[in-house]
């Protein structure tokens, strides 16, 4: 099939390539136009531009996918079927009815579960033990479309949402071309998703990121996870925001004395934080304007008194 394949982020490199080596005919690419990163600034082409220019491939960048120029060109290239992966904007009635296969969307959950922008961050907060990847045909509600494939994916104990969705990205990709294989030789049917079992992740705002040592120590384990790498949990040390990583498990938490919410313990090797159920080993630790850094290390660094507290 002729395809245009939509993706913005590192996230949706592996179909992307996965595409490119397919049977089927990658005419253009659709992403977010180039945004400035770094501490200069400067302006950077997204991971699916760099991969689409590398191959060779036209590269559209359209400020909105409702942009006429935009709609136009799609029009000319006639593809046959988008697949779309972490593109990052709407797509509007207008581009929905191009294909004759419609837009073909990867999203990270098992739909129903977790419609929206931050699936996995979602699946690790709740505690879920399965998720997967879902292929479904792109409407204009929110990961409403009925759904072509699925995949499941087991959530590791240690998982971040980082390594979580890499594990997802790829395994999805095939997927995804598998679904384009489908739809080609008329192999696949689009099915309803339920009306139970619904459930929302919308993105995760920084404020939410935020960690709080009242919840059980579980709670807090997930909240950290979920939130590693982006937004990036915290919390506050002498009025200053900390960043927080993951933490160490098995660090010796039963011989410790009790300790309050947020209350630390230090020994030379490592950091224990209270929480509503016992405490936590600080893994790494990102205080502001520094580098990520062990939390022993950074605990030498400051110098903790007796009796301070995070997040007080």
């Amino acid at each position: 099939m002729r395809l245009v394949v939509a993706g913005t982020p590192e996230t949706a490199v592996p179909s992307l390539r996965a595409l490119l080596a397919s049977r089927h005919e990658v005419l253009a690419v659709v992403t977010r136009p180039d945004a400035r990163s770094g501490r200069g600034r400067t302006l950077s082409p997204s991971p699916v531009k760099e991969v689409a220019l590398e191959a060779g491939v036209e590269v559209l960048t359209p400020v909105t996918p409702r942009d006429p120029e935009f709609l136009d060109r799609l029009r000319a290239l006639a593809p046959d079927c988008c697949p779309v992966v972490a593109y990052g904007a709407l797509v509007p009635r207008a581009a929905l009815d191009v294909p004759r296969h419609g837009w073909v969307n990867l999203h990270f959950s098992l739909l129903p579960a977790w419609r929206g922008a931050a699936p996995v961050q979602r699946a690790i907060m709740a505690g879920d033990d399965v998720t997967g990847a879902t292929t479904f045909v792109l409407e204009e509600g929110l990961d409403t479309g009925p759904v072509l494939g699925a995949l499941t994916e087991t959530v590791r104990p240690d998982d971040t949402s980082g390594t979580l969705l890499d594990r997802l990205a790829h395994a999805g990709a095939g997927l995804l071309v598998a679904t384009v294989d489908g739809l080609e030789d008329g192999s696949l049917r689009a099915v309803a998703q339920p009306e139970d079992g619904v459930s929302h992740a919308p993105k995760l705002t920084t404020e939410e990121a935020r960690v709080r040592w009242d919840l059980p120590a579980h709670v807090v384990d997930r909240h950290v996870r979920g939130c590693t790498p982006a937004p990036g949990a915290w919390t506050t040390f002498r009025g200053e925001r900390l960043k927080v990583g993951p933490f160490v498990r098995g660090a010796g938490e039963a011989d410790l004395p009790a300790l309050a919410p947020g209350a630390l313990h230090v020994t030379k090797r490592s950091v224990h934080v209270g929480t509503a159920s016992g405490p936590v080993a600080l893994g790494e630790v990102g205080p502001l304007g520094k580098r990520p850094m062990a939390a022993a290390d950074w605990a030498r660094g400051v110098r903790i008194d007796a009796g301070e507290v995070l997040g007080g």
